[in-house]
C-alpha cells in the first residue's frame, strides 16, 4: 500500500502533543517541526489523522518539493504534477500560499495566483476546459509553503482548519479554538482523570468549548466525526469505502464511550453565554451529558455526588487598560473558592499574564507555554491541597491591606451567613403550621428580610425539594465582590438549613427588565419538574426562564377562581402557562379559552393541561390579547364568559403587538372590552403587579369594583402588601 509523506500543522508550542497523537494513531517516522509534525503513513493513516487528531490544524499530503528562485520556477514546479490524477477538469480548486525568506516571491496573493495559473493552464491544455475556483468547499485545496528557496507542494486533506468540529455556532466569538482547548485538557491529564471516573468542571465556561472537548476526549469521540466536509472528499484518489469503514468504527466507539461518560459541568455568570454553551452541547449531540447553569464564579461548588476530578478554565486575561486590579481581585477570590471548596481536586487554567497566577495563592507545577492565537500564554496545573497554599505577596500598600484582611473578611462572612441562616429557620418555624394546615407545597420562605441579603427564597416541593433564589440586583455603589461573597454564603446556608444538595438550589438575578427581555431565555436545560397546588399539578422550570412557570403570590387568586368556576365559562387573558385555567378546569369550569401571544408559554400550558387530564372544550389561542379582545367584542354572535381573569403585564412593546401596552394608561379600555364579553351575573378578576397602579374608578363608575387585594395576599407574602393588587369587577 502506498506510503505518503504527510505533515500535520498545529499552533506553535503544541507540536509535542500533536506528535504523541500521530504516533498513537500509527504514524511512522514522526518528527516534530516548527508549528507541525512530519510523518509517514498510508491513506488510512492520513484519514485517521483528519478524523481523530484533536490538536492538528491541517493534514497535508506532500506531492512535490522543488527549488524556487524565480516566478517561472514556481510555475514549472507546479506543472510538474499531473493534476488530472487529482481532479477532473470540471471540478473546483482553491490555493493556499505562504512564503518566508524568498526574495523572488514574497507576496502571498501573487504566489497563489501563479500556482492556480499553473494548474488551470495544464487542465485547459489537456481537456479544453478549466477547473473553477471555490474558496469555501473546493474539490481539492492545494497548499504551497515556500521557505527560502524550497517549495513544498501539498494537498490539504482537511479542506478547512481541523479545529472546526462542526458543533460551534460561527456567529458566536470563542476565546479559544477547539484544538487549543483539547491541548489544555491533554496537558492537564484529563484522559487519565476521566478513565478513573473523575469529574470535569469549568466554572467560567463561556460558550462551552472546554466542556465539549472534554466530553469528546472522555467518551472516545472522534473530533472530526460531525464534520460534513474534508478536503479529500472531492479528490479523485479518495477511497470512499475506506473512509466509511473508519467512520463506522468511530461511531461504534462513540456509542460505547457515551455510556461511561463522567460528570461534566460548566458555570458562567452570563446568561447569553450559557445559552450559547447549551446550544453547542446540543449541536455536538451531547444534550443531557453536560450540565451547564448560570452561576457566578464565587458561587462555584461541587455537589457531594460528584467525584473529585479536574477544574479547568480560561479566565479573563486582564489585558484591557484598567482591568488589572479587577482581574487580580477576581483571581484572589477564585483562589479562595478553590481552597475552601475543592480540596483534593486537580486544576488547570490558561492565563495571559503569569503574574495573575500568583494571585491564586496555590503553587503550580512548571508552567507550560501555549499560544492563544498570537498571544503567548501559560498553562498552570496544580493539585488543590493545603501544602500548596501560600499567601501571595502584595504589589502595593492597598493590596497588602487587602491580603491581610481577607481571612478576617471570610470569618465575618461566615458570621453574617449564620445570621441569614437563623432568619431562614425562624421563617420556616413561623410558616410551618400554615403550610401544613393548608397543604402548601410551594411557598416563599424569605424575601429580603435582612438588608444585607437582598434575595427572595422560594421553596418548591415535588418528588424532591427545589429552591428558587432570586437576587434583587444590587445598586452599583455596592462592592461587587462583597455582594457576591454574601450571596455565595446565602446559597450555602439555604442548602444546609433545608437539608438539600446544593445542585437543587437555583439562582436568578431579578432586575428591572427591558421590554425586549420579557420572554428572553436564560438557558436551555429543558428540565421540568412537577409540583402540586390545591389538587392541581404544574410543570415548573428553574433554569431556562426568569420565572418558574408558577407565580406563588397568585396562589389565593387561583384558589378563588377554582372555587368560583363550577359550571362556568372561563376566559384567561395573558394566560402565561395556563395555571389559572388549570384551577378553573379542576374546579368544574365547563369550558375555557386561554389567550397568550407566546408559543413557549402556550406549549407549557398545553403540557399543564395534559398533566391534569384537561381536554375537550378548553382552548389555547395564540394571539395578541388586546387585538383578540377587540375582535371578539365586534363578533356576531359574541362569545360570552361567566368568569374572566385579567393579569396583564405592567408594560409591553413586543414586536408581536401593534402598539405598546401600559397597564396604567390602558386598563380602562382593557376592562371595558372584557366587560363586553361578560355574561349576565359574570365576574372579572383583575390583577396587576404594578406597585404605583391606581384604578380609575371614575372612568369605570358604571361598574361595581371591589378591592380584594388584602384577601389575595398570602401568608408567605404578608411582609409585602404591595406585591400585587386585585379587584373583583361586575356590572
Amino acid at each position: 500500500m502506498t506510503q505518503y509523506q504527510l505533515f500535520a500543522t498545529t499552533p506553535k508550542a503544541m507540536e509535542g502533543i500533536l506528535a504523541n497523537e500521530i504516533e498513537a494513531l500509527g504514524g511512522k517516522n514522526v518528527q516534530q517541526k516548527m508549528a507541525g509534525v512530519a510523518f509517514q503513513g498510508n491513506l488510512a493513516m492520513a484519514y485517521k489523522a483528519c478524523l481523530w487528531s484533536r490538536t492538528a490544524s491541517r493534514i497535508l499530503l506532500l506531492l512535490s518539493s522543488f527549488t524556487v528562485q524565480s516566478q517561472q520556477d514556481l510555475y514549472d514546479g507546479v506543472q510538474g504534477i499531473d493534476w488530472s490524477e487529482h481532479l477532473n477538469a470540471d471540478d473546483s480548486l482553491a490555493v493556499s500560499f505562504s512564503s518566508k525568506n524568498n526574495p523572488a516571491i514574497n507576496n502571498t496573493h501573487f504566489g497563489a495566483l501563479k500556482v492556480k495559473d499553473a494548474i488551470v493552464d495544464q487542465m485547459r491544455a489537456k481537456f479544453g476546459i478549466r477547473p473553477d475556483i471555490d474558496t469555501e468547499h473546493p474539490s481539492i485545496r492545494v497548499n504551497v509553503f515556500l521557505h527560502n528557496d524550497t517549495a513544498q507542494l501539498s494537498l490539504d486533506l482537511s479542506g478547512e482548519s481541523s479545529h472546526k468540529r462542526g458543533y460551534r455556532d460561527i456567529s458566536i466569538a470563542a476565546p479559544i479554538k477547539e484544538n487549543l482547548a483539547a491541548a489544555i485538557l491533554l496537558r492537564a491529564d484529563w484522559p487519565k482523570i476521566a478513565r478513573q471516573g473523575g469529574s470535569l468542571l469549568d466554572p467560567m465556561c463561556g460558550s462551552g468549548t472546554l466542556l465539549v472537548e472534554g466530553a469528546l476526549i472522555a467518551a472516545d469521540i472522534a473530533p472530526g466525526l460531525q464534520r460534513d466536509y474534508f478536503g479529500f472528499l472531492g479528490w479523485k484518489q479518495h477511497d470512499a469505502r475506506l473512509w466509511e469503514n473508519l467512520l463506522n468504527e468511530a461511531r461504534q466507539r462513540r456509542e460505547i464511550g457515551l455510556a461511561k461518560l463522567p460528570v461534566i459541568v460548566g458555570f458562567d455568570q452570563n446568561r447569553r453565554t450559557v445559552a450559547a454553551a447549551l446550544q453547542h452541547v446540543e449541536n455536538a449531540g451531547l444534550t443531557g451529558k453536560i450540565h451547564i447553569e448560570k452561576r457566578d464564579i464565587l458561587e462555584a461548588c461541587a455537589a457531594e455526588s460528584w467525584p473529585k476530578g479536574l477544574i479547568v478554565c480560561n479566565p479573563p486575561y486582564g489585558e484591557r487598560l484598567g482591568d488589572e486590579e479587577q482581574t487580580a481581585a477576581l483571581y484572589r477570590q477564585f483562589g479562595e473558592v478553590l481552597k475552601q471548596r475543592f480540596i483534593g481536586w486537580h486544576a488547570a487554567m490558561i492565563i495571559g499574564n503569569p503574574e495573575l497566577g500568583f494571585r491564586l495563592g496555590i503553587r503550580s507545577q512548571k508552567p507550560i507555554t501555549l499560544f492563544n492565537g498570537s498571544l503567548e500564554c501559560k498553562l498552570l496545573r496544580f493539585t488543590i491541597e493545603e501544602k500548596a497554599f501560600f499567601e501571595p505577596k502584595a504589589k502595593s500598600e492597598r493590596e497588602r491591606i487587602e491580603l491581610i484582611s481577607r481571612r478576617a473578611r471570610v470569618e465575618q462572612l461566615d458570621n453574617q451567613s449564620e445570621m441569614f441562616a437563623n432568619r431562614l429557620r425562624k421563617n420556616l418555624k413561623k410558616l410551618s403550621k400554615w403550610i401544613k394546615q393548608n397543604r402548601i407545597h410551594c411557598y416563599r420562605l424569605y424575601d429580603a428580610d435582612l438588608p444585607e441579603y437582598a434575595v427572595a427564597v422560594d421553596v418548591y416541593q415535588g418528588e424532591q425539594t427545589w429552591i428558587n433564589v432570586q437576587e434583587y440586583e444590587a445598586p452599583k455603589a455596592i462592592d461587587f465582590i462583597k455582594a457576591n461573597q454574601r450571596l455565595a454564603g446565602a446559597l450555602r446556608e439555604i442548602a444546609k438549613v433545608l437539608e438539600i444538595p446544593a445542585e437543587q438550589v437555583f439562582l436568578k438575578i431579578r432586575r428591572k427588565q427591558k421590554s425586549t427581555e420579557q420572554y428572553e431565555k436564560l438557558g436551555d436545560s429543558r428540565r421540568f419538574h412537577v409540583v402540586e397546588e390545591s389538587g392541581c399539578k404544574f410543570w415548573v422550570n428553574f433554569e431556562d426562564y426568569l420565572d418558574t412557570g408558577l407565580f406563588l403570590d397568585h396562589r389565593p387568586m387561583r384558589w378563588l377562581i377554582q372555587q368560583q368556576a363550577k359550571g362556568k365559562r372561563f376566559l384567561n387573558l395573558f394566560g402565561y402557562t395556563g395555571s389559572a385555567t388549570v384551577h378553573a378546569a379542576i374546579g368544574g369550569a365547563i369550558s375555557s379559552v386561554t389567550v397568550d401571544m407566546s408559543n413557549t408559554y402556550l406549549d407549557w400550558a398545553k403540557r399543564n393541561f395534559d398533566l391534569n387530564g384537561i381536554h375537550g372544550n378548553h382552548k389555547l389561542i395564540r394571539a395578541d390579547c388586546l387585538q383578540w379582545l377587540v375582535k371578539q367584542t365586534q363578533a356576531k354572535p359574541r362569545l360570552l364568559f361567566d368568569l374572566i381573569f385579567l393579569d396583564p403585564p405592567t408594560f409591553s412593546n413586543s414586536k408581536k403587538m401593534d402598539e405598546a401596552f401600559d397597564v396604567q394608561r390602558d386598563h380602562v379600555q382593557l376592562i371595558r372590552n372584557a366587560t363586553a364579553l361578560l355574561a349576565p351575573g359574570g365576574i372579572i378578576f383583575f390583577s396587576t403587579n404594578f406597585r404605583r397602579f391606581k384604578m380609575d374608578r371614575k372612568a369605570l363608575s358604571d361598574l361595581t369594583i371591589e378591592d380584594i387585594s388584602r384577601e389575595m395576599i398570602p401568608e408567605d407574602f404578608a411582609r409585602d402588601a404591595k406585591i400585587h393588587y386585585c379587584w373583583k369587577i361586575s356590572r
